[in-house]
């Protein structure tokens, strides 16, 4: 079978086609023929085989493996991540200018030099990352659960906000952005103090003004600055800094001191909260976190899930020599994540 493949690969890809194949003396096919005078030699297809299998053949055994189980395992996201890969490349291609502009570019980047090769290669990489985070979100347990829900999970609170956005351009010099940062931020601590000094018994009701007054965010200024009911997982890391000072905020308080964020500098007024949600109900919730912690905690998480995976598929390299390499280089991963983790 090996040969026969080999073979086929020889004349489609060196021949552009076979006709009546030699053969050694012992049988083997061959794939290159010399002759000078009488003398005669011929590379068999055992001999490029086994040539290949030494210099090559394990990335093309690991590839045509995790291929296979992946998508029998995945099956039902194997069209989605050919779509991404398909999208990633157009945006590359809109992006410079052109598929000719792309190629170029690719061929310099990534030593890649066609489109299709490059996709494939992109789809393999979709696929990899979905199976890392289904393999993460299986070896969270229910105490790890149990104990996020207890420590983390937290109620949605209802919170209104006043944004106020620096007056910052990329023509300006690094003293001219410094000078707008600076400016925005003291219009934000206005804003607190116009808070600490409201006679109005109702601090929402003098927050709802300086809305109309101070804030910058179209999408909550014809609101009153209501930002609606909001939780961790709504907002990215990005914003861990208002989430913060949001919880440690009682209901009809507002926060003391400027928040900063990407958008500018914050100001927020905590008005209501619900009952934390129960555990059932927030489970899916808390195991993607907690799957999406240890993909960025655990070094070795991708080379266990793809060793999980072939193991559930009881992959068995039969071959010696692959088996052997195979071997190493699990080895050696598990060498290369432990140095860096020491360091």
């Amino acid at each position: 079978m090996k040969k026969g493949i080999l073979l086929s690969l020889v004349c489609l890809l060196l021949l552009g086609g076979c006709g009546k194949i030699p053969t050694l003396k012992n049988g083997e096919e061959a794939v290159v023929t010399f002759k000078k005078g009488d003398e005669e030699h011929m590379i068999s297809a055992e001999e490029l085989f086994e040539e290949l299998k030494n210099s090559f053949g394990l990335d093309a055994t690991i590839k045509l493996v995790d291929t296979y189980i992946l998508e029998k395992e995945f099956a039902d996201y194997v069209d989605e991540a050919k779509e991404n890969a398909k999208n990633f490349v157009d945006a590359q291609v809109e992006s410079l200018g052109g598929e000719q502009e792309f190629l170029t570019e690719l061929r310099n980047q990534t030593g890649y030099t066609d489109r299709e090769a490059y996709e494939n290669y992109l789809y393999m990489s979709y696929m990899q990352s979905h199976a890392i985070e289904e393999y993460a979100k299986s070896i969270v347990t229910d105490k790890e659960i149990k104990a996020y829900y207890d420590k983390d999970a937290k109620e949605d609170v209802e919170v209104y906000q006043i944004l106020i956005t620096p007056e910052v351009k990329d023509s300006m010099t690094s003293d001219e952005k410094k000078e707008a940062e600076s400016a925005a931020k003291k219009k934000a601590e206005e804003v607190i103090k116009k808070l600490n000094e409201s006679k109005d018994e109702n601090k929402l009701d003098t927050f709802k003004k300086l809305v109309k007054e101070y804030s910058e965010d179209e999408s909550t200024k014809d609101k009153d600055g209501n930002m609606g009911y909001i939780n961790y997982s709504d907002l990215d890391s990005n914003y861990d800094e208002l989430l913060d000072a949001l919880y440690k905020l009682k209901n009809g308080e507002y926060s003391k001191k400027v928040i900063t964020t990407e958008l500018g500098y914050h100001v927020i007024y905590r008005n209501a909260s619900k009952d934390k949600a129960k555990l059932e109900d927030m489970k899916d919730e808390i195991i993607e976190t907690l799957a999406n912690e240890k993909m960025s905690s655990d070094k070795d998480i991708s080379l266990n899930s793809m060793k999980y995976y072939r193991e559930l598929y009881n992959m068995n390299i039969v071959d010696s020599t692959l088996d052997r390499q195979y071997g190493i280089y699990l080895n050696n991963l598990a060498n290369s994540s432990t140095t860096n983790s020491a360091n």
